[in-house]
C-alpha cells in the first residue's frame, strides 16, 4: 500500500530578504512544484498545506516564496523543515517507472537473480537517492540508486533488481563490526 505523505523536498536555507527560501528537491520533475505541497508541522503536527507565491531556479534549486513567509527571519526559521506531497495527487507513473515510495519493503535481487534483501528507507544527502537495504543478516548496504545501477522492478513481484558498482556489496558484507576489532 502506497504511504498517504511523500517527502518531496526539504528548506535549506533562506535567499535574499524578502523571504524566499532555497530547497533541495527530490523529485525528477519541477513541475510536481506546482501541484498541492504541504509542509511540515512542528514536533509531530501533522503537515499543513502551504500555498507558492512564487518559484525559479538558483545554481540548480529551486528558491520558492510561500504565503505567510514574508521576510529572512521567516524563511530562516523553516529550515530543514520537510515538503510533502500526497500521493494521490501524484500523477500516475508509466508502465516502466515507479515512485521511489512505492518501492520500500520490496525484495532488493542482485543480477544473478540472488536476494540481497529489502529496501527499507531512502535518503537524500547532497540531493543524492541513497536507498538503505537491509539483508538478511542485518546489515545495512547502502546503495547510490542511479539508473545505470537499477535493472528493473516489478512491482508485482515487489522485487527490484539492481546490479550494484563492482566491490560495494563486498564493502558492506566483509566489513567486521566495530566491536569485532578490539583486542
Amino acid at each position: 500500500m502506497a504511504l498517504e505523505w511523500l517527502h518531496m523536498g526539504t528548506i535549506r536555507h533562506p535567499h535574499g530578504i524578502k523571504g524566499e527560501f532555497c530547497i533541495d528537491w527530490y523529485a525528477d520533475s519541477p513541475l510536481l512544484l506546482h501541484t498541492p505541497l504541504w509542509l511540515q508541522g512542528h514536533s509531530g503536527e501533522a503537515p499543513h498545506a502551504i500555498r507558492l507565491l512564487s518559484i525559479r531556479t538558483h545554481k540548480g534549486r529551486p528558491l520558492v516564496q510561500i504565503a505567510g513567509v514574508e521576510d529572512r527571519t521567516a524563511a530562516e526559521n523553516l529550515r530543514g523543515r520537510k515538503i510533502f506531497m500526497r500521493h494521490v495527487d501524484l500523477p500516475a507513473p508509466k508502465d516502466n517507472e515507479a515512485y521511489v515510495q512505492d518501492l520500500l519493503g520490496c525484495d532488493v535481487l542482485l543480477a544473478d537473480g540472488s536476494r540481497l534483501g529489502r529496501l527499507d528507507h531512502v535518503e537524500y544527502p547532497a540531493g543524492q537517492e541513497i536507498w538503505s537495504i537491509l539483508t538478511d543478516t542485518g546489515c545495512e548496504v547502502l546503495f547510490p540508486a542511479r539508473s545505470e545501477f537499477i535493472l528493473f522492478f516489478d512491482k508485482n513481484a515487489a522485487a527490484v533488481c539492481i546490479d550494484p558498482p563492482e566491490g560495494l556489496i563486498e564493502l558492506y558484507l566483509t566489513h567486521e563490526p566495530a566491536s569485532a576489532k578490539r583486542d
